[in-house]
């Protein structure tokens, strides 16, 4: 999905790459394309209303020092050691702000270790942006009641989101893009999630990025398998939107990543209002409890071609018995925290 309107200066790339590892030349004007590329940054021709959120806007040269002044350490991390050779386990957020771009001291010590980087889906990758829409078109539209289309559609006004609705995919990405996108007024926004961010650092600096799932996989999870349960995920969502659910539960899991607290994330079901109808629990259950296993395996064999990973997924894979950590430990992994 895309993460709406960023773009970064190549002055601060620069300068935030040099914070982890020497610069490569010739990457920076790449990986600009491939950051405008992807966020659609022609959705900003015209000026937003001034109800509208903030939009991200490219950080300056100042930001990133003040960012590398007070960076530290946030999410969870694992050093992971089978067959003579380290990887590393990172539990990610999917938004950010915009002084977190420069990346802590444990986070740029276990990047240097490392050789390659391993997302759920590069989601700066050409490739795996062209094969989501190529996927998306090819699965049945849904046709929402007209209540439910309406209510969908003040949201993304509110928003204000209305002209790009159709590049965020079906009603339920829509909705999930709103979903992602509704801490922006309180200074989170998409563009500085994890993975952007670590999918951007490791271009500059050359280390290949391996995506751990296929775009078919992690649609199948997203996405209702019918159209019942689908319009009955746009409501639910909505609902939580409307509510100020889902703004709560987002305040509470980013707190909970930026002070790296593995217990209240473990607590997650307890607080998160996520699994208190059927629907909401099958949508858990497929994003996380189907999805890690794969992910596992994948890790593994990357790992046992004499890889050192850097795997970065979720935070909420990484907790509990069927988390990353110890479905890893179940394959003979060593695995150590790293607070």
């Amino acid at each position: 999905m895309h993460s709406i309107f960023m773009a970064i200066s190549s002055t601060l790339l620069n300068h935030c790459f040099a914070h982890w590892g020497a610069i490569r030349r010739g990457t920076v004007r790449r990986l600009l394309l491939l950051l405008w590329w992807m966020v659609g940054a022609t959705a900003l021709a015209q000026t937003p209303p001034a109800d509208c959120p903030p939009v991200a806007q490219p950080p300056s040269e100042a930001l990133f020092h003040q960012a590398a002044a007070q960076a530290q350490d946030r999410g969870l991390l694992w050093r992971i050691r089978k067959d003579g050779h380290n990887s590393y386990l990172y539990g990610t957020l999917h938004v950010g702000r915009a002084l977190w771009i420069a990346p802590g001291p444990k986070l740029a010590a276990a990047l240097r270790d490392s050789d390659s980087l391993a997302l759920e889906l590069d989601p700066l990758d050409p490739k795996v942006q062209a094969t989501m829409h190529a996927s998306l078109a090819r699965r049945p539209a849904v046709v929402l009641p007209p209540v439910l289309r309406q209510r969908l559609d003040r949201q993304l006004a509110r928003e204000c989101l209305t002209a790009i609705a159709a590049d965020l995919g079906p009603a339920e990405m829509q909705v999930m893009g709103l979903a992602a996108l509704g801490g922006r007024r309180d200074g989170y926004d998409p563009a500085f999630g994890s993975e952007m961010l670590l999918s951007a650092m490791a271009q500059a600096n050359g280390m290949p990025v391996q995506s751990l799932e296929t775009v078919d996989q992690q649609l199948d999870a997203l996405l209702a398998p019918d159209t019942a349960q689908a319009v009955e995920a746009v409501e639910e969502g909505l609902d939580d939107l409307e509510s100020g659910r889902h703004e709560r539960v987002l305040m509470a899991t980013v707190q909970a990543w930026d002070q790296s607290d593995l217990r209240a994330l473990e607590n997650h079901a307890a607080w998160c209002e996520c699994t208190e109808t059927p629907l909401a629990r099958a949508q858990m259950h497929r994003l996380l409890d189907e999805r890690n296993p794969p992910m596992a395996r994948a890790i593994d064999q990357l790992h046992q071609q004499g890889k050192r990973i850097f795997a970065a997924v979720g935070s909420l894979h990484m907790v509990g018995p069927q988390g990353l950590p110890a479905l890893l430990a179940k394959q003979g992994y060593t695995v150590q925290r790293l607070q």
